[in-house]
């Protein structure tokens, strides 16, 4: 479907959450997202991370729970790590390389977030 230009990029992708709030102070003070909005009377909010806007909110029932694995681009992961880490985020692992390709290295390192999705950050290094 992508060669037809049908489907142009993706607009927004869903995180199930249990507590919006607490979501929302993750999400926006912990992570630093741009904070778009948040409905009233609903337990949805929006934030903007690059191009993609992301939905953080409680499903309506279990079959739209999400369960998705979101790699966070970053310019520096150990600085990004050292940053999140002094704010009490605990990463399952310290930035590591998982990959070479000749012409840039792959860098990870995973954490979650207050509901146990699990997030990571990500560089990609020239050489």
């Amino acid at each position: 479907m992508t060669d037809s230009g049908m489907i142009r990029s993706i607009g927004q992708v869903h995180i199930s959450v249990t507590d919006i709030d607490r979501a929302v102070s993750f999400y926006r003070d912990t992570l630093g997202m741009q904070f778009l909005f948040q409905v009233p009377g609903q337990p949805m909010a929006f934030f903007q991370c690059g191009e993609v806007r992301l939905y953080v909110g409680v499903p309506e029932s279990a079959e739209f729970r999400s369960k998705s694995v979101h790699y966070y681009r970053v310019d520096s992961i150990e600085d990004a790590f050292a940053e999140l880490e002094g704010k009490g985020v605990e990463f399952r692992d310290r930035p590591h390389k998982v990959h070479e390709d000749g012409a840039h290295e792959l860098w990870l390192a995973f954490f979650q977030d207050p509901d146990g999705n699990h997030l990571a950050l990500m560089e990609e290094r020239p050489l």
